[in-house]
C-alpha cells in the first residue's frame, strides 16, 4: 500500500469569534496517498482554498488534525513547520507569487537555494522544470517580459521543482489555452505518478478528469465524492448533483 503523506482528520477551520463567526469547513476526512492526485471542486467559497491550506500546512484547523508526512502541523513550531513546506510541498497560487525582479530560472530555483542547494544544483534542476512545461527557451527572461500564461506556468514549474512530494495546485490552469493547460496538466500527472501526490484545486471536469479521485464541496462539507476511471485526460467522471 503506498504511503498517505496528506490526512485531515475531522479537520475544520473557523473565522472570527462569537456571533461573527464563520465556519469555512467542517469534518473533512481526507487521505492523499503517494501516487494519487485527488481533484477538489464545489462552487466559489465552497472552502476549496481552505481545504487547500489546511493541508499545506498554511493555516491550522480549529477543529480535528492535520498530518503532513506523518507529523501532525499543530505539533510543529513556525520554524519546523516552514522547513517541512519548503522541503516536501509545493504549490501553485491562484495570484502566482512571482517575485518581480528574478528571472524565470531563478522563481522556480528559489525554493532549492533556500533550503540551502547550490546554486548551479538548483539552476539545473529549474531548467529541468522549466522544460517540463515548455519554457526552458524564456529562462532568462522576467515575470513582466512574459504572457499570464507563461507566468502560469513558471508558478507550475516552481511547484514542481526538486524532491517535492506534495503537490497543491489552486486553479493551476486559469490563464492558459486548453492546449498549453493540458500539457501542464500532464507535467502534475507525471510528477504524481513517479510517487509524489497531488491535490488539485479545479471549476473544470475535464481537468478533473486527470484525478484519480474527485471530491466535492459545498458549505464546508463534503458532499460528494467518485473515482475516475483513468488519468489521461478524457473526463470520465459522474458528477452527481450536490446535495445536502
Amino acid at each position: 500500500m503506498n504511503d498517505v503523506l496528506i490526512e485531515l482528520k475531522q479537520a475544520g477551520k473557523s473565522y472570527g469569534e462569537g456571533a461573527t463567526r464563520v465556519r469555512a469547513l467542517r469534518g473533512i476526512n481526507l487521505q492523499l496517498a503517494q501516487g494519487e492526485l485527488v481533484a477538489v471542486m464545489g462552487p466559489s467559497g465552497s472552502g476549496k482554498s481552505t481545504l487547500l491550506s489546511l493541508a499545506g500546512g498554511l493555516e491550522q484547523p480549529t477543529d480535528g488534525e492535520v498530518r503532513i508526512l506523518g507529523q501532525s502541523v499543530s505539533g510543529l513550531g513556525a520554524a519546523a513547520l516552514a522547513s517541512l513546506r519548503r522541503r516536501s510541498l509545493g504549490y501553485v497560487f491562484q495570484d502566482l507569487n512571482l517575485i518581480p525582479s528574478l528571472s524565470a530560472v531563478e522563481n522556480v530555483a528559489l525554493p532549492l537555494e533556500l533550503d540551502g542547494a547550490r546554486n548551479r544544483v538548483a539552476h539545473d534542476e529549474a531548467m529541468v522544470s522549466l522544460g517540463s512545461v515548455g519554457l526552458a527557451d524564456v529562462a532568462g527572461r522576467f515575470p513582466d517580459e512574459l504572457s499570464g500564461g507563461q507566468q502560469q506556468r513558471i508558478a507550475i514549474a516552481r511547484a514542481l521543482v526538486g524532491p517535492r512530494q506534495v503537490l497543491l495546485a489552486d486553479e493551476p490552469t486559469g490563464a492558459l489555452d486548453s492546449q498549453t493547460g493540458e500539457a501542464v496538466l500532464r507535467a502534475l500527472r507525471e510528477r504524481i505518478d513517479a510517487g509524489a501526490a497531488g491535490i488539485l484545486v479545479t471549476h473544470e471536469a475535464r481537468h478533473a478528469g486527470w484525478a484519480d479521485r474527485v471530491i466535492f464541496l459545498r458549505d464546508g462539507e463534503v458532499v460528494d465524492s467518485t473515482h475516475s476511471s483513468g488519468n489521461t485526460g478524457a473526463p470520465v467522471l459522474r458528477i452527481q448533483p450536490e446535495t445536502a
